[in-house]
């Protein structure tokens, strides 16, 4: 049982900031690398203090080369340490993408299960920020279609202290993807109760009417958008899945089947998106408990459009309530 003495309210980024220095004092073997991530504390601060903490060998500054801070920290795994990689933005990350999925994700494979590699690559994703391209990026259908990665993303403050302890801890390379724009969200938090692990969905929402299936920064708008609905005569359920890979398709069908109805949300495009296997699961585990077709609201199939326009990019709150709108109600 938690006290009030062991809540604290923080920031995502200070939660992150916390699960890294929690994990390098737990382990000598976690290091930490990366652009900024030093002195500078990163871009975003999530490194703040850590070098002057543990100092420069365990939280290192790297040259602005994607590729060789992945190599490196793959060679540190090798020899048994546990890096924690920051690539400083969404799309700065595709330089390292050769390294990811020709060695990261493929080692243990390789090796007959002899040579895991304990990597956590941290990526800031997604837009809401007013970045421009190669700022803004949601890029988590790359990493999830590559087997021997899991893909983790946090929509809460607890999330984001738990899954990425649980990430560091993992001997699978996690891609643990930090939604930009819930960084300064803030949020009362008791960082000694455990959370679900990954691979678990929590249903942030219950509700009767159909169901809103989300991950990181869209939680927010499908949980503001469930209390728009209550207007229009929809009770929504809200999924947050809090993991790509592995995937709790338990959960989800679980919910779904309850239902009957279900809208997937993601900021990234639509074709080819982790929204289409959401719902091909869907459909294929629960379609004679379907009352409507699964449908997604996705961003745009386009490049990441300049930030005065971002607003009609990423899904909102009324292109939900026009999706949810279409579930067939009549029948």
């Amino acid at each position: 049982m938690s006290t009030a003495t062991s809540l604290r309210t923080s920031t995502m980024a200070q939660a992150l900031n916390s699960a890294l220095r929690d994990a390098m004092q737990a382990d000598p073997t976690v290091h930490v690398l990366g652009e900024d991530v030093g002195a500078l504390g990163g871009v975003f601060r999530i490194t703040d203090g850590l070098t002057a903490e543990f100092g420069p060998d365990r939280c290192l500054d790297t040259p602005l080369a994607e590729a060789g801070i992945l190599g490196t920290a793959i060679g540190m795994a090798m020899y048994g340490l546990r890096p924690v990689v920051e690539m400083q933005f969404d799309a700065f990350a595709y330089p390292a993408m050769e390294q990811l999925v020709s060695h990261v994700a493929k080692m243990r494979n390789r090796t007959a299960g002899r040579m895991p590699l304990p990597i956590t690559i941290r990526i800031p994703y997604g837009g809401g920020i007013g970045g421009v391209e190669h700022h803004s990026d949601s890029s988590e259908a790359y990493y999830a279609n590559t087997p021997g990665l899991h893909v983790v993303t946090p929509a809460t403050v607890a999330d984001a202290y738990g899954l990425l302890r649980a990430s560091i801890a993992s001997d699978d390379p996690v891609v643990f993807l930090e939604p930009k724009r819930l960084y300064w969200g803030k949020a009362e938090w008791d960082p000694s109760l455990s959370v679900d692990p990954i691979g678990k969905a929590v249903l942030r929402r219950t509700g009767r009417s159909a169901v809103l299936v989300t991950y990181g920064p869209s939680l927010p708008v499908c949980l503001e958008a469930a209390e728009a609905a209550k207007a229009e005569g929809w009770d929504l359920a809200v999924l947050d899945l809090r993991s790509l890979v592995p995937f709790d398709d338990e959960t989800v069908c679980e919910v779904v089947r309850s239902l009957g109805r279900a809208v997937v949300v993601h900021e990234s495009g639509g074709f080819g998106g982790t929204g289409a296997e959401i719902a091909a699961r869907i459909t294929e585990r629960c379609f004679h408990h379907l009352a409507a077709p699964v449908l997604r609201v996705t961003g745009f199939d386009i490049p990441y459009p300049p930030p005065m326009l971002e607003h009609h990019h990423l899904p909102g709150v009324d292109r939900i309530l026009d999706a949810v709108a279409r579930l067939q109600w009549e029948d």
